[in-house]
């Protein structure tokens, strides 16, 4: 093959990975990518849930869908989007991890999210040895639809929005450990803070969903508990 003729085929390969890069380099669209990770959903469902209209979530999923992130399947008039495997969860997950090392604007803005919940957390494997020893509720807080598509298995649902008025469903004198979508879920926070006000011990798994199913850990996706 002739140089000049390699070079541009060099250069070919790297703009298609660079389109990948491109896809990814917006903030609404990695939100949805993190809301995809948790299941199924519709443009409407996403568009909600993203703090977007409707034309602005079609546009970000159009550009995500032509870089091959997630795929889509039709219901009538609707149209869900999924994730297109489960690599490209991998990719997201490490793009956070990457970004919080060597970015130097993320810790700052991710403190400045999260908030201070007294730092009390614990670990997946842990956290499996202490539901095997029965001392632990788990409680997941996401939205009840991310529930459904997939909790960890014995885990109770109260979405966050709801746990002040329904903390009397929860045990007083057993440990509560707190999950969201991931590690970088606020809602986790909010959680726990909101418990430990209220007098309950509470603490956080140190990541989520996310992590947990790219670790095929078990997964339930049955009926709310």
């Amino acid at each position: 093959m002739p140089e000049n003729t390699k070079s541009a085929t060099k250069a070919r390969l790297y703009d298609a990975f660079a389109a990948s890069g491109k896809a990814l380099a917006s903030g609404k669209r990695l939100e949805l990518l993190d809301l995809l990770a948790q299941g199924e959903r519709t443009v409407d469902a996403l568009a909600k849930a993203a703090g977007l209209n409707l034309t602005t979530a079609s546009a970000h999923l159009q550009t995500l869908k032509q870089a091959g992130f997630v795929a889509t399947r039709r219901e009538g008039v609707r149209i869900h989007y999924r994730l297109d495997g489960d690599d490209v969860a991998q990719l997201f997950a490490l793009l956070r991890k990457v970004a919080d090392r060597h970015q130097a604007a993320v810790p700052a803005a991710r403190d400045a999210y999260l908030g201070d919940d007294g730092g009390a957390e614990l670990s997946r494997e842990e956290l499996r040895t202490r539901v095997e020893a029965g001392d632990v509720v788990v409680l997941d807080v996401r939205p009840v639809e991310e529930y459904q598509a997939g909790h960890i298995p014995g885990a109770i649902s109260i979405p966050v929005d709801e746990l002040a008025e329904r903390l009397h469903e929860l045990p007083e004198d057993t440990e509560i450990v707190v999950y969201c979508r991931g590690e970088y879920c606020v809602l986790a926070y909010d959680a726990v803070r909101l418990l430990t006000n209220r007098g309950r011990r509470a603490i956080r798994l140190n990541d989520g969903m996310l992590e947990w199913r790219l670790s095929e850990l078990p997964v339930d996706a049955s009926d709310l508990t």
